[in-house]
C-alpha cells in the first residue's frame, strides 16, 4: 500500500476530484481573501494534506470531518464565506433545487489554508 493510501485509510475513497472542491466563483474569491476556509460537500472532494490550486494560488486541506446540517453554527457558515447561518442555507437550498434541508443530512467538511 503507498503512503497515500496509508494515510487516508481512515477515510472512503474520494467521489470527486479536488480540483472540484471550489467552482464557484463567488466561493474562489472569498478563498483567495482568507474569507473562505471550509468547503461542505455530500462527498470526499480531498484529504488532509492534500494541495489543490485556485486561479495560482495554492491551498492545503487542513482536516476532512463529517457534520450534520443541523450541527451547523454562524461561525461554520462565516468559515464557508457567508454572512451568517440562514444565508447560507438560503443559497444552498436555491441552488440546490428541490433540496430540502434535513438537520441530520451528514456532510465532509474540507477545511483549507491558503499554502505558502
Amino acid at each position: 500500500m503507498n503512503l497515500d493510501k496509508m494515510k487516508n485509510a481512515n477515510y472512503p475513497e474520494k467521489t470527486c476530484d479536488v480540483d472540484r472542491l471550489i467552482r464557484n466563483r463567488k466561493s474562489i474569491i472569498a478563498a483567495k481573501t482568507g474569507d473562505k476556509t471550509e468547503q461542505r460537500r455530500d462527498g470526499i472532494y480531498a484529504y488532509p494534506d492534500e494541495v489543490f490550486e485556485l486561479e495560482g494560488d495554492s491551498y492545503t486541506v487542513t482536516d476532512l470531518t463529517r457534520q450534520s446540517l443541523g450541527q451547523m453554527t454562524d461561525a461554520d457558515a462565516r468559515a464557508e464565506g457567508y454572512s451568517d447561518l440562514e444565508t447560507y442555507k438560503e443559497l444552498i437550498l436555491r441552488m440546490h433545487k428541490g433540496m430540502e434541508w434535513e438537520e441530520s443530512h451528514l456532510v465532509w467538511v474540507h477545511k483549507f489554508k491558503k499554502s505558502n
